[in-house]
């Protein structure tokens, strides 16, 4: 494919991609730690997924939960409530 076609393609599909948010994203030092906070979300339906870490920041297990900006007190909430183990808690805009 031609370089300005390819480009041409890039631009339409950037017509439908969505907005940058700011989001936030707990960092964990362990795949398990990772893992409860999934499951701890899922259990008290808090929405989120888990994602690499974002090349921004810097983590040890190399996964992160990423949710919106207004379920953060509900994360800290879940977090102190269940004793779940994490690195850090960002504000990234992605």
């Amino acid at each position: 494919m031609q370089l300005k076609k390819l480009h041409q393609v890039i631009m339409n599909k950037g017509d439908k991609m969505r907005e940058k948010q700011v989001r936030i994203i707990v960092t964990f030092n362990t795949t398990t730690g990772a893992m409860a906070m999934e499951k701890a979300c899922k259990a008290e339906n808090i929405p989120g997924r888990l994602i690499p870490v974002p090349r921004q920041i810097s983590a040890g297990c190399g996964l992160s939960w990423l949710c919106n900006k207004e379920d953060r007190e509900k994360i800290q909430s879940l977090i102190d409530n269940n004793n779940l183990e994490y690195n850090n808690i960002h504000e990234i805009l992605m």
